[in-house]
């Protein structure tokens, strides 16, 4: 009897999960249904994800808040050129807003000559031309942005890395006192193209060993805040869901990042007519 009992309720319960499931619905997979979940591939240059980066840097809660009540300080780089483009609403001109530059040992192409534009700050949306770097800091306030792009990214640990060559530290030994001392948000837009092999800790102390140099070598200042790649880019944009399946390329494809995202139909629809506006954006030096 009190096998029969327990039998007859593992059947109750088997029936009431099978009367649980969601009705199918008109037009969807059965694997849709079963997770309200559909799926689409892209493919993003570097370019175009520097670009898809730059169009979310400025819809994030911390940003819009220091835009309208605070302070934003864009520093220069390639990434953040295209995020002082999409904040300006104008072109800045390429080359004018980097520091250092990573060129092909042999061939490739240069950045052509141009005038050098200052580190955009920003006080409740309006940009401040005769305010420096350095000063600009010294006004950083709990809650202002500073925007710092970088060389190296450990996405799994969530910590960036920046070259840095003079004693100071450059631009990271100029901003990080302040930012840290002051409780400033440091967002960090930077693209999946820059991931390296290994922990950047690990990385950062190797370079500083003191082994003697063949060739000129930098070290490498470490930087933790709010990190935005490509992923945290279509999260931002379309509340879809995305993940790296792949990397690299041909024919001008070289360096490019493979994507799967994931959402309602809705938002996977609005990420694929978000990228297919961005795709075609051309390479950072054409």
């Amino acid at each position: 009897m009190i096998l029969f009992k327990r039998a007859g309720l593992i059947i109750l319960l088997v029936g009431a999960a099978v009367c649980a499931q969601p009705a199918p619905t008109p037009g969807g997979t059965q694997a849709e249904d079963a997770q309200g979940l559909v799926q689409a591939e892209i493919v993003l240059t570097v370019s175009e994800g520097k670009r898809l980066i730059a169009k979310a840097v400025p819809e994030m809660p911390v940003v819009k808040n220091a835009l309208e009540h605070g302070m934003v300080i864009i520093c220069k780089g390639t990434t953040n050129t295209y995020v002082a483009e999409e904040i300006l609403g104008e072109r800045i001109p390429h080359g004018a807003y980097v520091y250092g530059r990573t060129y092909p040992a042999e061939g490739g192409k240069r950045l052509e000559r141009a005038e050098s534009v200052g580190e955009i700050v920003l006080i409740k949306g309006k940009r401040q031309a005769d305010l420096s770097l350095a000063a600009a800091v010294e006004q950083l306030e709990a809650g202002d942005v500073v925007m710092k792009g970088a060389n190296a990214l450990d996405y799994e640990r969530q910590m960036a890395g920046v070259f840095t060559g003079p004693p100071a530290g450059g631009t990271s030994g100029t901003i990080m006192p302040y930012v840290i001392a002051r409780k400033a948000h440091l967002v960090i837009p930077v693209g999946l193209e820059k991931q390296v092999a290994g922990p950047v800790f690990d990385l950062a102390n190797k370079m500083r060993e003191p082994v003697e140099s063949l060739t000129e070598t930098r070290s490498m200042f470490l930087l933790t805040g709010h990190i935005v790649t490509e992923l945290e880019a279509l999260d931002i944009l379309t509340g879809v869901t995305a993940f790296q399946a792949g990397a690299g390329g041909i024919g001008g494809a070289e360096g490019s990042i493979r994507l799967t995202c994931r959402g309602t139909r809705q938002q996977v629809q609005k990420a694929l007519d978000l990228v297919a506006d961005i795709q075609g954006e051309p390479p950072f030096v054409e």
